[in-house]
């Protein structure tokens, strides 16, 4: 088995972010509006949640709901007030209308961020040709992680993409860290440890309650215990 996986949580509030600390979790995902599947959130947001915890936090940049980049000037001022408070990593991921990456809002975007790590999201399960789009994007400044379940409808179904997609490490734009986030369930871990996958992203599965309701510390906890033993219990 792989070193410790990593165990990354989406947080909303610091409330999230102080329970999956707790939990165990190695890192946030910081975000607002989960009925748009999360957008940037406020300056605040970002402060208090950094002040309550001692976890690594990648923020959202995003304005709505989908995979067009929309008003880049705002997302680069966004990007530039969050690095003002301190944010050091970061999310996005933007597609064209063809399905394909978005290059000139990626790399202005990335160039704001100036060698920040960053995760391109999941709408690389959204894009017309996965393989091309990592080809693409390869070699962008601080891209280290690509967050996908292997499909748009979720885990299950892209669970043989993802094991494929393992075998490639270390080949031309297979290079970045997978992180498997999207209708992940603790059956789908012993599978996807066993392939060397070592990140996993977890956002509904921590909340018993649902997205009313705050992230569940015992619920992150049982999570870290699954990832720790490559088993489901």
């Amino acid at each position: 088995m792989s070193e410790r996986a990593v165990l990354e949580v989406i947080a909303l509030d610091a409330e999230d972010a102080v329970a999956a600390q707790a939990g165990g979790a190695d890192r946030l995902e910081l975000i607002t509006d989960m009925a748009a599947d999360g957008l940037t959130p406020p300056v605040e947001v970002f402060a208090a949640i950094r002040a309550a915890v001692g976890l690594r936090l990648r923020v959202m940049l995003r304005l709505a709901d989908g995979f067009a980049a929309g008003d880049v000037d705002r997302l680069v001022r966004a990007a530039r007030a969050l690095r003002s408070a301190g944010a050091e990593e970061f999310v996005l991921g933007f597609l064209d209308a063809e399905g394909g990456p978005d290059l000139a809002a990626v790399e202005r975007i990335v160039a704001e961020l100036d060698g920040c790590p960053w995760t391109f999201h999941r709408a690389l399960d959204h894009s017309a040709d996965r393989n091309a789009l990592r080809k693409q994007l390869d070699g962008m400044p601080g891209l280290d992680t690509y967050l996908t379940a292997g499909s748009a409808s979720g885990v299950d179904e892209g669970l043989p993409v993802l094991l494929a997609e393992a075998a490639c490490g270390g080949e031309q734009g297979y290079e970045q860290q997978l992180l498997v986030g999207g209708g992940l369930r603790l059956d789908h871990v012993p599978a996807l440890r066993a392939a060397g996958i070592d990140a996993f992203h977890i956002g509904g599965a921590a909340r018993p309650g649902g997205w009313t309701g705050p992230v569940s510390a015992q619920a992150v906890r049982e999570w870290r215990r699954a990832l720790d033993e490559g088993r489901e219990h």
